[in-house]
């Protein structure tokens, strides 16, 4: 059947039918076929939070993109300024019932799972600000590059929230900038801005905001020459362990956020955080 479920295939590089593929749009997905790269661009305003909804949207376009056989690569990256993603939306454990507290975190299992399993090149074009949740779906791809804006910034702030962030971030983070700067940032709960995060490796690449989809472009261009069944093998290598323990844990780790977040001491805190935010405002 035809990708994307659209009819007769399109002539490359025009996008997909708009919407056709989604339930409520807050991502655009675009695949040129002529070359197998496809464009996923975060909209939903005001900052890309992962919701439940924004979860299950992004879970369903990367396992669309992954059984098309004309897709072998994907940039990910922001449509709203000045914001990649501010990580998982509070909202979705603020007050709620334990199911949903539950459906939540599964949907944020399903998208880690599939995005750092992908099979597909990932290349985070981060152009803006990419805190804790942000900053997971950037270091789940295969290369980061950042806009060379000292006024964004990105990491597991976590702390800062008054929560902690799970054994598969904390994994995630450690096979990108290693032991010792993984544990002193999870307890700090520090935020680098993007020159900071380029020197301790949380980013690979820093350049002007204007070029950063043409670098991405060629940075996928590099990645894509080599066969695809040997890089995925040396992926899945270096990756399987770490998706392995969370997929062998899975029901555990979910019990284990529904008890937490329902805590009354971490449900204050985040009430307090939500008061902030709208202070901010």
């Amino acid at each position: 059947p035809p990708a994307w479920g659209r009819a007769p295939r399109q002539p490359p590089g025009l996008p997909l039918a708009p919407g056709r593929a989604f339930s409520n749009n807050k991502i655009q997905v675009e695949l040129d076929e002529s070359s197998g790269i496809a464009m996923m661009k975060f909209k939903s305003p005001p900052v890309n939070s992962l919701s439940l909804d924004f979860l299950t949207e992004f879970s369903i376009s990367l396992e669309k993109l992954e059984n098309d056989r004309a897709c072998r690569g994907v940039i990910i990256t922001s449509a709203i300024p000045k914001i990649f993603s501010s990580g998982l939306d509070i909202t979705e454990m603020c007050g709620k019932s334990m199911e949903h507290y539950g459906e939540f975190w599964r949907a944020v299992q399903e998208l880690w799972l599939r995005l750092y399993g992908s099979n597909m090149v990932t290349v985070a074009a981060v152009n803006g600000s990419s805190p804790a949740g942000g900053c997971l779906v950037a270091m789940s791809c295969d290369y980061r590059i950042m806009a060379e804006n000292p006024k964004f910034s990105i990491g597991l702030n976590e702390t800062q929230l008054g929560i902690v962030a799970p054994f598969w971030f904390k994994d995630t983070f450690l096979n990108v900038v290693g032991q010792r700067i993984a544990e002193r940032s999870l307890q700090l709960g520090s935020l680098y801005s993007a020159p900071e995060a380029l020197k301790l490796g949380l980013v690979d690449e820093l350049v002007p905001e204007e070029k950063l989809l043409e670098k991405a472009s060629a940075v996928m261009a590099q990645w894509l020459a080599l066969p695809d069944h040997a890089r995925q093998l040396t992926k899945s290598m270096m990756r399987k362990a770490v998706l392995d323990r969370l997929v062998a844990h899975r029901e555990e780790d979910i019990k284990y956020f529904i008890n937490f977040i329902s805590k009354e001491s971490i449900q204050k805190s985040l009430r307090m955080y939500m008061e902030m935010l709208k202070k901010k405002k």
